[in-house]
C-alpha cells in the first residue's frame, strides 16, 4: 500500500508576501521573454504594445480627448505605464491565488498570454501567426516560474519543525527567484538590443536618402513673416518641436528601399505601384504648409508650420486615370492607409482642386523624421490632419464616403473636416505677471487655404484693436501678429480673434474639438505689476 503524502505546511504572512513577489517576478519574466521574442519577430507583436493598441482602438473618443488634453504628447507613455501597472497588480493577485491553488495561478498567467496573442494577431498590420508567439511563450515562461516558485515556497510537509521548514522553503524560493530575475534581466536587455532587420535597414535607408532638388521651389520666407517678438512661435517650426498626435504606440520604421505605394480603387483606370525612387523621379515641389490637429483646443499647441518637399498628389491620381467628382469621377473619397493599419479619408475634390496637396518625403530640408511619417506622408492644406495627413503611407484607394468609413468616423468624428479659422496668444502667457508699461501681445493665426486677413485684440471689455500682421508667406501658412499694449497695473483679460481671407471672422462661442474641430476666441488672464 502506498503511503499517504502529508499535507503541506500552512502559509504564513511572510509566505503571502513572498507569493506576491513571486507573482510580480513571474510577470516580469513573462514580459522580458515576450519582448526578446518580439525583438526577433516584430516589435509591434510585444504584448504591452499589442494590448495598448487594442485599448486605443476601443477607447471612447471622449476619453481619448481627455488623455490628449491632460497628458499631451505623453499620452502614449502614460497608457503604456498604466498597462504595466495593471499587469503588475494582476500578477501580484495571481501570486496570492497560486499560494492556495498553484495550478490556477499559473493558468491565470497563461490566460493573459492568450489575451496578448489575440491582440497581436488582430492588429491591422499583422500578417503572420508568428505575432502570437511572444505573448504565448512569454506567458508560458511566467506560468512555469510561478508554479515552481510556489512549489518551492511550500515544499516542506506539515509536521516538520516549523521554523526550520519555513527557512528551507524560503531559501529555495529565493534561490530560484534570484536565478529567474537574472535571466529575465538579460532577456530584457537583449530584447532592447536586438530587432528585426527592417529597423536597422530603415534607419540606414533614411541616413542614405538624398532628397532631390525641387523643380518648383518654395519662395524664401518673406521679410517680416517672422516678427521680432520674444515668446512668439517661430514662423517655421523645427522638426524636433513639431507636434505629434497619432495612435502609434511604437513608431513604424519603414525601410525606404523596400517601400512601395499602391494606387487603386473605384475610378482608377491604371493601377499604380511606385517605389520611393520612382516617386522622387516625378516633378518635385517644395511648399510651406501649416498643419493642425483636430484635437487642438482653442489656444492649443497642436499646430505647426513646416517646409515640405514632395510630389503633387493630384498629378499622381490623374496619371492613374482618376477624375474628381466635378469632372464626373465616381469616387469622392481618397482612403489613405498607413503601414500600421490606420486609415484616413480625404475628399477627392479637395485633393484635385489645384491646392498643393502633396505626397511629402522631406520636411524642413531633411528626409521626414520617423515620428512624422518616413518615408512618405500626405499633406493637404486646409484640412485637419485626421482627414488628410496620413503618415507612413503605403496605399491610396479611391472609394466613396457612402461605401467606407475611415478609422476616426465610427469613433464620432466628422467624415469631412476643413480647418476652422483660429488665432492664439503666445505672449504674454496666461497668469503671466508683466511689468506696467508697454507689453507686446503677440501670437499666430491660421486659416489654411483661405489665409488670414485681419487679427484683432481686446483688453478686458474694451474695444477691439487691429493687430499688426506679419508678412504673408502664402494662404496655406499661419501668420504672426503683434499688438503693443500700454498695460496698467491690475488683473486683465486679453482676447484675440481673426478674420480669414474670405472675410469670415471666427465666432466667439467656444465649441469642443469633436466632431470637426474647436472654435472660439482665445483669451489669457495676466496680472500687471506696478
Amino acid at each position: 500500500m502506498n503511503a499517504t503524502r502529508s499535507p503541506r505546511r500552512h502559509p504564513t504572512r511572510t509566505d503571502r508576501l513572498l507569493a506576491v513577489g513571486g507573482g510580480l517576478l513571474s510577470g516580469y519574466v513573462a514580459l522580458a521573454v515576450a519582448d526578446l521574442l518580439a525583438g526577433l519577430i516584430r516589435h509591434e507583436s510585444g504584448p504591452v504594445t499589442a494590448v495598448g493598441d487594442a485599448v486605443v482602438d476601443r477607447t471612447p473618443a471622449a476619453v481619448e480627448q481627455w488623455a490628449i488634453r491632460t497628458f499631451g504628447e505623453s499620452d502614449k507613455a502614460v497608457l503604456l505605464s498604466g498597462i504595466v501597472l495593471v499587469l503588475g497588480l494582476l500578477a501580484a493577485a495571481l501570486g496570492l491565488l497560486a499560494l492556495r491553488h498553484r495550478a490556477a495561478g499559473a493558468a491565470g498567467v497563461l490566460g493573459f498570454g492568450v489575451v496578448g496573442a489575440l491582440a497581436a494577431v488582430t492588429r491591422p498590420d499583422s500578417d503572420s501567426a508568428l505575432d502570437a508567439l511572444p505573448s504565448l511563450l512569454g506567458a508560458a515562461a511566467g506560468a512555469l516560474l510561478l508554479y515552481v516558485l510556489i512549489g518551492r515556497l511550500l515544499a516542506s510537509e506539515a509536521g516538520e519543525p516549523p521554523h526550520e521548514a519555513a527557512r528551507a522553503d524560503r531559501r529555495g524560493f529565493l534561490l530560484v527567484a534570484a536565478g529567474a530575475g537574472v535571466v529575465a534581466t538579460v532577456a530584457a536587455a537583449l530584447g532592447r538590443a536586438v530587432g528585426p532587420p527592417s529597423g536597422e535597414a530603415a534607419t540606414a535607408s533614411r541616413r542614405a536618402l538624398r532628397l532631390p532638388r525641387p523643380a518648383s521651389a518654395a519662395p524664401a520666407v518673406p521679410p517680416g513673416a517672422q516678427l521680432d517678438v520674444p515668446g512668439i512661435s517661430p514662423f517655421i517650426t523645427p522638426n524636433r518641436d513639431f507636434y505629434r498626435v497619432d495612435t502609434a504606440l511604437v513608431v513604424p520604421k519603414v525601410d525606404a528601399d523596400g517601400w512601395r505605394l499602391r494606387v487603386h480603387g473605384t475610378g482608377v483606370t491604371r493601377e499604380l505601384s511606385l517605389d520611393l525612387r520612382e516617386l522622387m523621379a516625378r516633378e518635385v515641389v517644395e511648399r510651406d504648409i501649416t498643419l493642425a490637429c483636430v484635437s487642438n483646443e482653442v489656444g492649443g499647441p497642436y499646430v505647426g508650420n513646416a517646409r515640405w518637399l514632395g510630389v503633387r498628389l493630384a498629378d499622381l491620381l490623374r496619371r492613374a486615370g482618376v477624375r474628381p467628382p466635378s469632372e464626373g469621377g465616381p469616387a469622392d473619397q481618397l482612403v489613405a492607409r498607413s503601414v500600421d493599419g490606420m486609415t484616413l479619408g480625404t475628399p477627392v475634390e479637395d485633393v484635385m482642386d489645384g491646392r498643393d496637396a502633396l505626397l511629402a518625403f522631406g520636411m524642413n530640408g531633411e528626409p521626414l523624421p520617423f515620428d512624422h511619417g518616413f518615408p512618405v506622408r500626405m499633406i493637404v492644406p486646409g484640412l485637419y490632419g485626421y482627414v488628410s495627413a496620413c503618415k507612413w503611407i503605403e496605399s491610396l484607394e479611391l472609394a466613396t464616403f457612402d461605401a467606407y468609413d475611415a478609422y476616426w468616423v465610427p469613433r464620432g468624428w466628422a467624415a469631412q473636416a476643413p480647418v476652422k479659422t483660429q488665432s492664439r496668444i503666445d505672449t504674454p502667457r496666461s497668469f503671466a505677471r508683466p511689468a506696467a508699461g508697454q507689453v507686446m501681445i503677440a501670437g499666430v493665426a491660421w486659416a489654411q487655404h483661405r489665409g488670414i486677413a485681419r487679427v484683432e485684440v481686446r483688453v478686458d471689455d474694451g474695444p477691439w484693436r487691429e493687430a499688426r500682421l506679419g508678412t504673408e508667406d502664402s494662404r496655406d501658412t499661419w501668420r504672426q501678429w503683434v499688438h503693443p499694449w500700454q498695460a496698467a497695473p491690475g488683473r486683465h483679460t486679453l482676447t484675440v480673434r481673426a478674420t480669414d481671407g474670405t472675410g469670415v471672422t471666427q465666432p466667439e462661442r467656444r465649441t469642443d474639438t469633436m466632431p470637426d474641430g474647436a472654435a472660439g476666441w482665445h483669451s489669457v488672464v495676466v496680472t500687471v505689476e506696478s
